[in-house]
């Protein structure tokens, strides 16, 4: 059997969260359907943050809610904050995904406070989560950004990348997710922070995010694949960046990491030509924003069947 591989879309947060035009919530939504019908299984649909701040998440009710309704999708939504917290647990969703940077500097551009803080904060979520009766509490990751490397900062040490994965481990994360969120990783750092975050985790699960600002997306996650790690976020057309990281282009192109996933013979369970088309819902309810990708360019190699379509047969 091949070895299976997580990939989850973080597109309509990640991706959206900077851009000016507000997408249309029945898009979103039909996006949402299209990519799940396309074999992914975990989607990052909004954030729970005040619409005053992220305009683009003011529907991240009904977001959630049509996500929710969808079989077999595990529906994941950003939080800064107990606050957003609460609301995810009140709308049902299955995952939050807590977040906090490493930096002290990007921390406090981010969420306005130290990270120190931030773990303390991420006490207070797993306490109000495990007060919630056993078939309501969601999964909480603890989400480290600018793990390695920040826009204002520059190198971070591994040492604080383990300190603070560490800290929220010991907290009560269910899942950890190191995060390159302005694009500074190579393949040889990738190595020598996700080996030290492994190395003292335990067997709690840990994810990566990467960028591609500078064109080493793809080159990172085989770097992780070498550590052990088979969970990776990724965006449709390589949608996103980060509104307090000068510089910060978006993120990996979820139709390029299946297709290089696939190619290796690692089950991501994705049909890649399925997850192509869905581009088409971006492009016609967008066509402003930049849409990336090899794969949609170039088309498939010829005579290629991917491995969820030989599953399937």
């Amino acid at each position: 059997m091949r070895q299976k591989i997580s990939v989850r879309e973080v597109g309509l947060r990640d991706g959206l969260q900077i851009h000016p035009t507000f997408m249309p919530t029945a898009d979103k939504l039909a996006w949402i359907a299209a990519e799940a019908a396309a074999g992914v299984r975990e989607i990052e649909v909004t954030s729970y943050v005040p619409p005053k701040l992220i305009p683009q998440f003011a529907d991240a009710e009904a977001v959630t809610l049509g996500a929710i309704a969808i079989p077999g999708l595990t529906v994941a939504a950003l939080i800064p904050n107990l606050r957003g917290a609460q609301r995810g647990i009140e709308l049902g969703v299955h995952k939050l995904n807590f977040v906090m940077s490493v930096s002290e500097t990007h921390n406090l551009k981010n969420v306005r406070r130290p990270p120190a803080d931030s773990v303390t904060d991420f006490r207070a979520i797993v306490e109000l989560v495990k007060s919630q009766p056993p078939d309501k509490r969601p999964i909480i990751v603890g989400g480290l950004s600018t793990a390695l490397g920040c826009s204002y900062e520059g190198r971070i040490a591994v040492s604080q990348v383990v300190k603070y994965a560490t800290e929220l481990m010991e907290a009560g994360a269910d899942e950890l997710v190191v995060a390159d969120t302005v694009g500074y990783a190579d393949p040889r750092l990738v190595r020598e922070v996700f080996r030290a975050v492994l190395a003292e985790v335990g067997a709690t699960p840990v994810g990566a995010h990467f960028h591609d600002t500078r064109g080493t997306g793809l080159a990172n996650v085989s770097a992780a694949l070498d550590c052990g790690v088979s969970r990776f976020d990724a965006s449709l057309a390589g949608l996103g960046g980060c509104p307090f990281a000068p510089g910060a282009s978006g993120n990996i192109v979820m139709e390029d990491l299946c297709f290089m996933l696939d190619s290796m013979g690692l089950d991501t369970g994705v049909d890649l030509e399925r997850l192509i088309e869905v581009r088409k819902i971006v492009a016609h309810s967008l066509p402003d924003i930049p849409m990336q990708g090899a794969l949609a360019k170039a088309g498939l190699p010829r005579n290629y069947v991917s491995g969820a379509r030989t599953q399937a047969a």
